[in-house]
């Protein structure tokens, strides 16, 4: 089962949904959360002028407890036993979701297959090929983009 959160990114979710129909998923959510997002995450940590050691926006970290949120939602209405997620060994993401599914709900096993099977970028893309799985970005163009109602988040790896 696929879950994909719009958080104001401007990607073609429907695109998602379908590709993931396509490479296996049984089902396919794609929830419309810009309202709540702004409302009740963008909203009060631009009031609390919430930053990350003294200077950083939160601008990326604001969606991840709520998508967390969701998929929890729909973990517990599908009755799965776990939940996937892509996120690296790297970045904060990682933490950010984890913490959050398990304070929603502790019996959710976590799988990170990036992390745990130490994918890294260049990895993932050499697998996304073998198995005929579309993705926007290759060695060429390493670029993640990370983008929401909030301001825009770019990240170069090597």
């Amino acid at each position: 089962i696929a879950v994909a959160v719009d958080v104001g990114q401007n990607s073609d979710l429907e695109y998602v949904k379908e590709k993931a129909l396509k490479i296996g998923a049984s089902k396919s959510y794609v929830i419309d959360a810009k309202e709540e997002f702004a409302k009740e995450y963008v909203l009060p940590g631009l009031q609390a002028g919430a930053v990350y050691e003294s200077n950083y926006p939160l601008a990326t970290a604001y969606s991840r407890p709520l998508i967390s949120k969701i998929m929890v939602e729909i973990a517990e209405k599908e009755q799965a036993e776990a939940i996937v997620h892509g996120c690296t060994g790297k970045g904060n993401d990682q933490v950010r979701f984890e913490v959050s599914i398990a304070a929603l709900n502790p019996k959710l096993q976590v799988i990170a297959p990036a992390r745990e099977w130490g994918f890294t970028r260049d990895k993932e893309i050499e697998y996304a090929k073998k198995y005929n799985i579309p993705v926007p970005v290759d060695v060429k163009n390493p670029y993640s983009v990370d983008q929401n109602l909030s301001p825009l988040s770019l990240l170069i790896r090597n």
